[in-house]
């Protein structure tokens, strides 16, 4: 017993770290270390440009999703001025001259487009569903008017070159 404490004061004296275990265990080399953090670094590069895409898809999303709001923003509310504008059109042609009438229709027309809104021309068309809602169908008098309209029941409207009200038309066939 002895002999191990006077062991242990040479150990101490030497500096030399005490073992109480026989197994000790390996460090990695520095090549190691260095290889398992460039994979690291790689995968956390690889997690920030996916990260980054992302954003960028959404900040451009939300980009178009904005324009695109601010241009159809007022959608519904031409689309129920629609049928007054119908009236006025109807109106107009059963009444005799009246100028009064006829400028204000005009000035609600002009402010209309201003905000983007067309009329569809339709009459003398073919018939494209994509535009047109038939309603009727009639014979055709000759073979070139089959799939043309040939009248024009209600007016069909563009918003910003999207369909806002589909044309109600007739058809030959």
């Amino acid at each position: 017993m002895k002999e191990d404490v006077e062991k242990n004061k040479e150990t101490i004296e030497n500096d030399e770290p005490v073992v109480e275990n026989d197994t000790v265990e390996e460090q990695p080399s520095a090549e190691e270390t260095i290889q398992q953090l460039g994979e690291k670094l790689e995968a956390i590069d690889d997690k920030y440009k996916r990260l980054y895409a992302e954003y960028e898809n959404y900040r451009k999303r939300t980009n178009l999703e904005k324009a695109d709001l601010l241009i159809n923003g007022s959608r519904e509310t031409i689309k129920s001025i629609l049928p007054i504008i119908d009236d006025m059109e109807r109106a107009l042609n059963a009444m005799s001259d009246d100028e009064g009438v006829r400028l204000i229709y005009n000035k609600l027309v002009k402010i209309l487009q201003q905000k983007g809104l067309k009329e569809m021309e339709v009459m003398g068309e073919r018939f494209d569903e994509n535009l047109h809602e038939a309603v009727t169908r009639i014979p055709a008098t000759d073979e070139e008017q089959k799939g043309v309209v040939i009248d024009v029941v209600e007016k069909g409207y563009f918003l910003n070159d999207k369909v806002l009200r589909y044309a109600k038309v007739v058809v030959a066939c």
